[in-house]
């Protein structure tokens, strides 16, 4: 269906059961003929997909992102009122400023307007994310980055008025793009109790800069956070699937079957309780003062071992 924002439709998987839906939350500039390597994917181990595709203005207009998250969040409830299943968010480039943290923040409670009490059944169904070539971070000249894929074909003269009008716009929303960036990483950290965070990357990505990946990886792992990185030396930005597919199917499958496993785990827990009474009660305020509790030193060592020589680059705050 096609709403305010973008387009969110269902990709089921067919025949036999569903296992569990993954969300995907694609870049602005993405085509069809990018997504169906990931559906069979998902769906070869049993999951479905709600597949988010949203336009471009969503990267200048948090209430048009809001919008559509909302759309996202509406077919969950749906879909979790009938039979609660295991939800995972796969999130590919721009995708998480586009949609996702607003997802998060809706889910949270932290947007706009009262909490609906729909959104708690979702909160024990979350149970993993992965971020594919992200996430990216959100400067003024976001905007050129994300068309160019699309303007590349193009005439000299589409092209160039496509340009122009980019750069208009980061000319005008500037100081709206720097007061929204503290809010857009600090919603992805406020994330890292819902469950596995897998991170796959590589180190010449320039849309996914190396330092921005490692600086939220090393966050998350600080805040407590289960984060499982994969990285290449040289792998294109949303082509790590294609150059590198046993080992991104391997990285997707392992994460996939421990949400199954989290989520089964919740059930039982809740031992009748009400689902989404216990994820995500860690205020967004309360972040900075996390204590890094006994498992900090197989944290950093895993940090140690994926980023031997890069040890103190700044938090992208």
């Amino acid at each position: 269906m096609w709403g305010d924002g973008g387009r969110v439709f269902w990709e089921r998987r067919a025949g036999g059961a569903e296992e569990g839906v993954v969300v995907m939350f694609l870049w602005p500039s993405s085509d069809e003929k990018d997504l169906k390597p990931f559906l069979d994917l998902y769906s070869s181990v049993g999951w479905s997909s709600l597949v988010c595709q949203s336009d471009f203005l969503t990267l200048f207009f948090p209430e048009k992102a809001a919008k559509l998250a909302s759309t996202v969040l509406d077919e969950l409830i749906k879909e979790v009122k009938i039979k609660p299943r295991p939800i995972t968010f796969a999130t590919f480039s721009g995708g998480s400023k586009s949609c996702l943290y607003k997802v998060h923040q809706l889910v949270e409670g932290k947007s706009e307007g009262q909490l609906k009490d729909d959104y708690q059944l979702l909160r024990d169904c979350i149970c993993g994310q992965i971020y594919d070539s992200g996430p990216v971070d959100f400067t003024s000249d976001l905007g050129s980055h994300f068309l160019h894929p699309k303007v590349s074909q193009a005439s000299r003269i589409v092209s160039w008025i496509a340009k122009a009008l980019v750069s208009g716009m980061d000319t005008l929303f500037m100081n709206r793009f720097e007061a929204q960036r503290a809010e857009y990483w600090k919603t992805l950290y406020s994330s890292v109790g819902i469950g596995p965070i897998l991170i796959l990357f590589s180190e010449d990505d320039e849309l996914a800069p190396f330092q921005v990946v490692y600086d939220f990886a090393q966050h998350l792992l600080e805040l407590g956070g289960d984060v499982r990185l994969v990285k290449w030396k040289s792998s294109p930005h949303v082509g790590h699937y294609k150059h590198h597919t046993d080992e991104y199917k391997s990285a997707v499958f392992k994460l996939l079957n421990d949400a199954t496993m989290i989520f089964s785990q919740r059930r039982h827990q809740l031992n009748g309780e009400t689902l989404g009474t216990r994820i995500f009660r860690n205020n967004m305020s309360d972040l900075g003062t996390v204590a890094m509790g006994s498992n900090e030193t197989l944290r950093q060592a895993e940090l140690a071992r994926l980023f031997p020589k890069r040890s103190a680059w700044p938090n992208p705050l």
